[in-house]
């Protein structure tokens, strides 16, 4: 074992608070111990150090020069020592939080949102980093990730937060010329908008439609693309319900059929497990779960998915 592990960081405590008070007594009631207890940890430290600390009188207390050279040192480490722990605590309560998410949750849910969040906890500085890309925890800053899957993550936990549904959406102006879609049949009115993460396939076998006659539309990059399509008039877009509630709330999108599905995917917070314990997560974490619990399944019949 090195000298400093041989250190007596406790006599060394009580050396300070003795030196700072000259009084064995009025350290003991700092320290919430009995002055023999003080008395006993200086002549450990005095043992250790192979020299006297303080003159002791029957009134009084002085420092020896040797107690004289010690005391600034052991002043400036417990300073450090006790500030490198409030970083510490600082650190896991407050301060940066970096997670990692799709870009289309981030702009389309979570956003608006997160005034919210600020409001709470106004000492954690969010930081998000919108990407598709699995994280690997083990080469960033990362602390947490917000997915949309099945919820199994290799050597990572997942906490659900939210499921999804999806339905037909068009432009107010499309839906109007070509009608709503009451049936799978209907859907032949419309040119539809793809994207891989909201396939028609999977739509039509819940719904019972014969996904081997089905007509492909383009394939765009991913969900907000769809969107921004649909917006546009260039067809019909199946949207997830997460991302398209506000632009149903202002008139940008309208639905064309009252059935919603039920996706198998669904979004979870991802993280090692040990970064759990840590408070700025557990609230950032317990924020998200309230903002889920809040956001309502969308209207009209809802279907669950086939297995």
């Amino acid at each position: 074992m090195s000298d400093a592990g041989k250190l007596p960081l406790n006599a060394l405590r009580v050396f300070v608070s003795v030196a700072e008070h000259l009084s064995f007594t009025d350290a003991a009631r700092e320290l919430d111990v009995t002055p023999a207890a003080v008395s006993a940890q200086i002549k450990t430290l005095e043992d250790t150090l192979e020299t006297p600390l303080f003159y002791r009188h029957s009134r009084s207390v002085r420092l020896t020069p040797q107690g004289a050279q010690l005391l600034p040192g052991a002043q400036r480490g417990f300073d450090e020592l006790q500030r490198a722990i409030e970083q510490l605590r600082n650190h896991r309560s407050s301060g940066l939080l970096n997670i990692s998410l799709l870009n289309s949750f981030l702009q389309k849910w979570l956003l608006p949102r997160l005034t919210d969040f600020y409001q709470q906890h106004p000492e954690i500085d969010l930081r998000f980093n919108a990407s598709r890309a699995l994280v690997d925890f083990t080469q960033t800053d990362f602390h947490a990730a917000v997915r949309y899957g099945l919820g199994r993550w290799p050597d990572l936990r997942a906490e659900h937060v939210m499921d999804d549904w999806v339905f037909p959406v068009a432009s107010p102006g499309l839906a109007a010329r070509l009608g709503p879609v009451n049936t799978v049949g209907e859907l032949q009115k419309y040119r539809l908008l793809n994207s891989q993460h909201e396939p028609w396939s999977d739509w039509l076998r819940c719904l019972g439609g014969d996904t081997t006659r089905l007509e492909q539309g383009p394939m765009l990059e991913d969900s907000i693309a769809v969107l921004n399509a649909a917006e546009r008039g260039e067809g019909l877009a199946l949207a997830r319900w997460s991302l398209v509630a506000d632009d149903l709330a202002v008139g940008r999108l309208v639905r064309v059929g009252t059935q919603s599905v039920r996706q198998r995917a669904a979004y979870y917070l991802v993280a090692p497990p040990e970064h759990f314990a840590l408070p700025k997560l557990q609230r950032f974490h317990a924020w998200l779960s309230h903002c889920c619990q809040q956001f309502p399944p969308p209207e009209g019949e809802r279907l669950e998915p086939v297995e």
